[in-house]
């Protein structure tokens, strides 16, 4: 769906830690409902360009982690964010009541396929929430730093696969170590991916060699949402593309690499 064009004023129903990361919660009563992979621009309707420097300057993206009928009508969305800037930070100051300046859904989501399998790497599992919603039976790889960001692991149903850095909780490897195996078992599987650069890149590259379909949740920096500053331009075998329009999930056998510039996560 295309949002209307414009921030909306929503607020904030709750905001509760989960591990490292925190859940913000926001009714948003104008929008659309969105879809798997999209996102959302997000500001903290007070303090924002007042604090230090006056910083932040824009709104940041978030991908979407989950979407549900709100009472009394629109939609109420959950985002899963960790505090590493200023802009991040205010936002994860936000408790039940304050005001949330939202701009969205935005950008293009997941397409439907058969037999998915989620692959997530730290922040990077909030858009596979909304997917599994969708496919409940989906299997699903994560990977963390460490015990406390694999906390987030919980909010998923059911059993997945899990991995940390310093095996302080799951088993100690990289997500793509746990793919690779899954897709040597020769099982025909789409794979949804979403996570750091150099993930999604390892990822981009198992498939291509298992000539396995992927789409991948790439990041970027954006400053609009709209493709008018031309802020988040990736490189494609088509040629660039921005991503707050033409993705943020792109097709990986598009992409000679996931490891674009300007990407971070």
């Amino acid at each position: 769906m295309t949002a209307p064009f414009g921030r909306r004023l929503t607020t904030v129903s709750q905001g509760r830690d989960v591990g490292a990361y925190r859940v913000i919660t926001a009714v948003d009563r104008e929008g659309p409902d969105p879809e798997p992979g999209q996102f959302y621009m997000l500001a903290a309707a007070e303090r924002w360009g007042g604090g230090e420097s006056e910083r932040p300057w824009l709104p940041r993206a978030f991908s979407y982690a989950r979407a549900r009928p709100a009472h009394g009508g629109g939609v109420e969305l959950d985002f899963l964010l960790e505090a590493v800037g200023p802009g991040t930070e205010l936002l994860a100051e936000l408790e039940r009541g304050d005001g949330l300046w939202l701009t969205g859904p935005l950008g293009v989501g997941f397409s439907p396929a058969d037999r998915p399998l989620l692959v997530g790497g730290g922040i990077g599992a909030a858009p596979l929430l909304c997917l599994q919603d969708q496919h409940p039976d989906a299997p699903v790889l994560l990977g963390f730093r460490s015990a406390a960001y694999a906390e987030a692991a919980a909010l998923f149903e059911g059993p997945v696969g899990l991995c940390t850095d310093d095996g302080s909780a799951g088993r100690q490897a990289f997500v793509t170590e746990l793919l690779r195996e899954r897709l040597d078992s020769g099982e025909g599987q789409t794979v949804y991916a979403c996570g750091p650069p150099a993930m999604l890149e390892a990822v981009r590259a198992l498939c291509a060699e298992r000539e396995v379909p992927a789409q991948l949740a790439l990041e970027s920096g954006m400053a609009c949402g709209f493709g008018a500053c031309f802020g988040c331009v990736v490189p494609t075998r088509s040629g660039y593309v921005r991503l707050c329009v033409d993705g943020p999930v792109l097709d990986a056998a598009e992409l000679v690499t996931a490891e674009v510039p300007g990407a971070g996560h």
